[in-house]
């Protein structure tokens, strides 16, 4: 558990909750972006959602009474795969335990008895991004998070695009290659999260070395073990197969934020995840492919930054943001 600087005794704070597919971080958060008291439990070890919440809770009270307890507390939002902000459900996330359409929102602030809001884990960081980090005083940006899988979150005269139903801003399940390879979660085939994540280039590698004839760090490496991470520790020592899949895999980056680019014209695309710890292995050839695959009148006004926020309070960061727009 963390504790941050001091927070006023009569500020109202806000709690986050980000729930992935493995674990779930929360934490108490002021209005400044301080998260004052943090910690997390197991998702994964709950095939009831119903024992998670109740083990939620009994860790999460700790922490609001550490911090002067519910009264203190102005609600309660919530990330998650798959979240529907219209409804507050979490509608056949396919990383998460519980199956099916589950009104997380309700039964969170049931047991709280606190508002609560919910919204998919990319659009809370979106959010965050916007109240805390590098898009802070932006109205029009999009916020790409380049893990496990793909996120997005699109923010456009201020405002997130929910859509009609609520799940808008899905850019990592559009199609950037025509039946190319096969995404396992979704049946589609030639998606950018097929490319552009962490498990995208692990399989790029798999592909390459198949392909390649050419000496590699990585042909020492058993297929089982291979990852992100050890394909950028070989291409910083110059492996020649490795800088080749970051290049090829900031071409497919690259010109997948050009049709986005040409979507909503932002004023800057937002990187965050594990991938972006490469740096310039990924960013330079995902910039050169961004304006290459641009018209003019949008070319070299869109910058590429990298997040502000600190990898392990981002996703809580994201969420408690979601409570201050909330209209109690």
């Amino acid at each position: 558990m963390a504790k941050a600087a001091s927070s006023s005794s009569y500020e109202s704070l806000a709690i986050g909750i980000d729930i992935g597919g493995t674990g779930t971080k929360f934490g108490i958060v002021d209005r400044i972006g301080n998260v004052l008291f943090s910690s997390e439990i197991s998702t994964r070890g709950h095939s009831q959602v119903e024992s998670f919440i109740d083990e939620l809770h009994s860790h999460l009270s700790v922490l609001i009474e550490k911090a002067g307890g519910t009264g203190r507390m102005r609600g309660i939002g919530v990330g998650a795969p798959n979240g529907n902000y219209y409804s507050g459900t979490v509608e056949y996330a396919p990383n998460l335990p519980w199956r099916g359409i589950i009104p997380l929102a309700k039964l969170i602030q049931n047991k709280f008895q606190l508002p609560t809001i919910l919204t998919n884990d990319a659009n809370a960081a979106a959010i965050g991004e916007m109240m805390y980090g590098a898009a802070k005083g932006m109205k029009d940006f999009i916020m790409i998070t380049l893990g496990t899988g793909v996120g997005s979150g699109i923010v456009a005269n201020g405002k997130l695009i929910y859509g009609h139903d609520g799940f808008a801003g899905e850019l990592g399940h559009t199609i950037i290659i025509p039946h190319g390879r096969l995404h396992e979660g979704t049946g589609k085939k030639g998606s950018l999260e097929s490319y552009a994540s962490a498990t995208g280039v692990k399989l790029t590698a798999i592909e390459m070395l198949e392909k390649s004839q050419e000496a590699s760090l990585l042909r020492g490496i058993p297929k089982n073990q291979l990852d992100s991470k050890k394909v950028y520790d070989a291409a910083i020592q110059g492996d020649k197969l490795a800088k080749a899949i970051f290049d090829f895999t900031g071409e497919i980056l690259g010109l997948a934020l050009a049709n986005f680019v040409m979507f909503s014209s932002p004023e800057a695309i937002i990187l965050f995840g594990g991938l972006t710890k490469s740096g310039d292995l990924i960013l330079k050839p995902t910039r050169e492919n961004m304006e290459s695959n641009l018209i003019q009148v949008f070319q070299n006004k869109v910058k590429i930054l990298v997040s502000h926020l600190k990898e392990s309070d981002a996703a809580i960061l994201g969420a408690s943001a979601l409570v201050w727009d909330m209209k109690i």
